[in-house]
């Protein structure tokens, strides 16, 4: 064991040493487009993509998304170079870009195809993406379908799925790899089942109010003989927006439905964690990439969010979301951090700590009711608003007490965007300065991006080395567009004090009538802000869990009716986290 800590560590100092940034933070940094839906301009006044998929080909990784005119290319999954291109249908019937785009490999060739219900739709196909050179391979692909994904077998037999419905259940089909024709006919693969499945019903407290759930966002992935069939559910615009997850041991079914869901993140900063896929990394480690939610300008408005992802020794196929929004590692060679820790925490969590929740705050002006707080509240549909977008607004965070500060991150918000702002604009930047000080008064320049020409609407930087300050200010230089707003304004690193004490007197009472729900409460930790909730329906794979803030109980409605759960808590401060409790069982 110890052999195996200082290897880690060796392998952590290296990086530090080659390079000023080898971690991330979701939602991740990228250049994300201003919906370009032509039809529908007034949804134009806000950043949005989802459904992605990443797949990793020729020692590159491939990002598409809904929406983006065009997808990203990156060499080490942190640093996301764009390629302009759309994707357009030689019938242009409307829409000009893809639309939860499913993308295969076939052989040495990338193949991409979007969403569509009819057949006079393109498939692409590439053998050079980088250099973004793509043509044709089939004109007119005549089964069609939303929100398709292309599953290539080690056999070579190339299978398609496909559903997005709360009608009609997820569909699969195996294609002619050369002519793309269907070989028979579709198959139906999974129906949503919400009278056993609390996590899938619709609405963002699962209580199915006015419509049944969705089911959308097909992937396969294949792993030891055995097919993991993912699929979004029950809606993108909810919190516990999920990839749940189907076992078989054919690509076609039959499927048992797994009680929990893959991916799902119900509580933090980021939240949601549905319609994505599972991709392996360069050094054969698995992540998934999946939609985040914010819908505050518009239903859809969302994000993209990456966590770790694998299989234990049974087979079971897990994905670790705890402390997804804190800063992790990004892949490196002779690292594997998918392996989840008896802590329930990945290898690739940092161990940085939020310094700032709910802190006190200072700054040069507020627009009407978007308040400082809004910054520091862990919440992104919340936000404050300088008064203007000029050079010189300011946000400054107290951070209670002198910190080892690591990292920040510098998540924007769209406040008064010019209502013709639509589709990709490769041309806006962001500008800011970040200063830190150990007193209020003398102030070291921390960050300068004074005359940074990219887009970074959800900058994250991880300092060189780490620096010990109380106060962290941001100063704006320079908006792209609209007033300078911040949706979260995140300090990361130790408090350098005391991590929390354990929790006392943690219940879980399930609910008698409705087993998919329970009523859960424990006894507030008084040097905690917040608290990670375990469950699993295995004593020893807890693989699931939710952060709670600045309250004690929470009323949980993601269950399995047939089946017994197991929880355990811990808390949570600027230190770090305490022990976890107890495994309980709730029957």
């Amino acid at each position: 064991m110890k052999k195996i800590v200082i290897s880690i560590v060796l392998i952590w100092s290296s990086w530090m040493s080659h390079a000023q940034q080898r971690t991330y933070c979701n939602p991740i940094n990228i250049d994300y487009g201003y919906t370009p839906i032509p039809n529908f301009s007034e949804w134009g006044r806000h950043r949005a993509t989802a459904d992605p998929v990443i797949v990793t080909y020729k020692g590159d990784y491939y990002l598409f998304s809904t929406n983006q005119w065009g997808y990203w290319v990156s060499s080490d999954m942190l640093n996301w170079k764009f390629n302009n291109r759309k994707f357009l249908r030689p019938w242009n019937e409307g829409y000009d870009e893809l639309c939860a785009p499913a993308v295969g490999i076939i052989g040495d060739t990338m193949i991409v195809f979007g969403s569509t219900y009819t057949s006079k739709f393109t498939i692409w196909m590439s053998t050079n993406p980088k250099a973004n050179e793509w043509k044709p391979l089939v004109d007119s692909f005549d089964i069609g379908g939303w929100d398709p994904s292309f599953f290539t077998d080690d056999d070579g037999k190339l299978y398609m799925y496909n559903g997005s419905s709360n009608k009609f259940p997820m569909y699969g089909v195996e294609l002619n790899r050369k002519t793309m024709q269907p070989m028979g006919t579709r198959k139906e693969m999974y129906l949503l089942e919400p009278w056993r499945f609390g996590w899938q019903r619709f609405g963002e407290h699962m209580d199915n109010t006015f419509l049944d759930p969705f089911i959308e966002g097909s992937h396969m992935t294949k792993y030891n003989g055995k097919y993991y069939l993912q699929y979004g559910a029950p809606g993108t615009e909810f919190s516990g927006y999920a990839d749940g997850l189907l076992i078989g041991n054919s690509p076609l079914g039959p499927f048992e439905a797994q009680s929990d869901p893959l991916s799902i993140k119900l509580g933090g900063f980021v939240r949601g964690a549905g319609h994505g896929a599972t991709f392996q990394d360069k050094f054969n480690n698995y992540w998934h990439i999946s939609t985040t939610v914010l819908s505050v300008k518009n239903t859809f408005e969302r994000r993209l969010g990456i966590w770790p992802t694998g299989f234990d020794a049974d087979g079971t196929m897990y994905c670790n979301t705890t402390f997804g929004d804190y800063p992790h590692f990004i892949p490196a060679a002779g690292f594997n951090g998918n392996k989840y820790g008896d802590n329930g925490k990945s290898s690739y969590f940092t161990g940085w700590m939020l310094l700032n929740y709910n802190k006190p705050v200072q700054v040069s002006s507020t627009l009407g009711g978007y308040v400082p707080n809004n910054a520091v509240d862990e919440l992104a549909k919340t936000y404050w608003s300088a008064f203007s977008g000029n050079k010189g607004e300011f946000i400054q965070t107290d951070l209670g007490n002198v910190s080892t500060v690591n990292a920040v991150q510098i998540n924007y918000a769209d406040q008064d965007v010019e209502a013709n702002r639509l589709g990709k604009w490769n041309d806006q930047f962001h500008q800011y300065k970040l200063s830190y000080s150990i007193d209020g008064k003398k102030w070291t320049m921390l960050v300068d991006k004074s005359n940074n020409k990219t887009d970074i609407p959800h900058e994250y930087v991880e300092l060189e080395k780490p620096v010990q300050a109380r106060f962290i200010k941001l100063e704006n230089i320079k908006m792209p567009t609209g007033k300078f707003a911040i949706s979260g304004f995140r300090v990361f690193g130790n408090g350098n004090g005391m991590k929390p004490a354990s929790v006392e007197n943690f219940i879980v009472l399930r609910t008698e009538k409705d087993k998919r729900s329970a009523f859960i409460k424990w006894k507030p930790v008084d040097n905690a802000f917040a608290y990670n909730i375990y469950y699993g329906t295995h004593p020893d794979k807890l693989y699931t869990s939710i952060m709670v803030h600045s309250n004690n109980e929470y009323w949980m409605k993601a269950m399995d009716a047939q089946k017994a759960y197991y929880y355990s808590i811990e808390s949570i401060n600027e230190n770090g986290t305490s022990e976890r409790t107890k495994v309980i069982k709730a029957d």
